[in-house]
């Protein structure tokens, strides 16, 4: 099922916009805090997002720019400011449609499924995981949190791609083995060691202190 991010502040509009989703059943969330638009997004890991422009604190184009700095998911915007100076902007900021209120429904849902179509037919999965406000991007293998970039290794991006796939069930290290075998380089249990280790040290000084658990004699975990 494809989840839809609705980042409107009218909730009469959000509901609406639920309601024709369901229809077509696409599951939704609508933003709770205007503040923590990124931090809900990354927990949502939707699909596509629905985003005005008139927003509290910051407006959409703000988050559209956040978004794009971590996401290539489609963005639609959605608002009564359609002048084409608006829809220009919409545009250079990494929207991939525009759509002027007061719109239908049905065909607001229908370019919905159809840029969900485009864009995952072939591509797959869901590209952002995030844990404690840190964003694996797997479109581009890179790990940012709080606007600082972590370089990972590609060993250090398998371990904690499999981790945040995971996320709270403990991961053996023997599955870890097999998964840093695909880098084509020889993994023993000392090479796993010494990667994760690693990949600690980078997370404790970014501020990620305790982002990987161990479970002794079994593996790790990221709750």
């Amino acid at each position: 099922m494809y989840r839809i991010f609705i980042v409107e502040d009218d909730r009469g509009i959000a509901g609406a916009i639920q309601a024709q989703a369901r229809t077509w059943e696409l599951e939704t969330r609508c933003v709770r805090d205007f503040r923590k638009v990124m931090e809900e997004f990354s927990d949502f890991q939707p699909h596509l997002v629905l985003m005005d422009i008139t927003l509290p604190f910051f407006n959409g184009y703000h988050w559209c720019s956040r978004i794009r700095q971590v996401s290539k998911v489609p963005i639609i915007f959605i608002s009564s400011a359609s002048d084409n100076m608006n829809i220009i902007m919409a545009m250079n900021m990494g929207a991939d449609d525009f759509i002027a209120k007061p719109f239908d429904g049905s065909v607001l849902m229908a370019k919905v499924n159809a840029l969900l179509r485009r864009s995952y037919d072939f591509t797959g999965a869901m590209p952002v995981l995030q844990h404690r406000g840190a964003l694996l991007n797997t479109a581009d293998n890179t790990l940012s949190y709080q606007g600082q970039d972590i370089p990972l290794s590609k060993n250090e991006y398998r371990i904690l791609l499999t981790l945040l796939e995971s996320k709270g069930r403990v991961v053996s290290r023997e599955k870890l083995m097999e998964k840093l075998w695909q880098t084509d380089s020889f993994v023993d249990e000392n090479t796993l060691t010494v990667n994760v280790s690693r990949l600690r040290r980078k997370l404790d000084s970014a501020g990620l202190a305790g982002f990987i658990e161990t479970k002794p004699g079994v593996g790790y975990i990221i709750k």
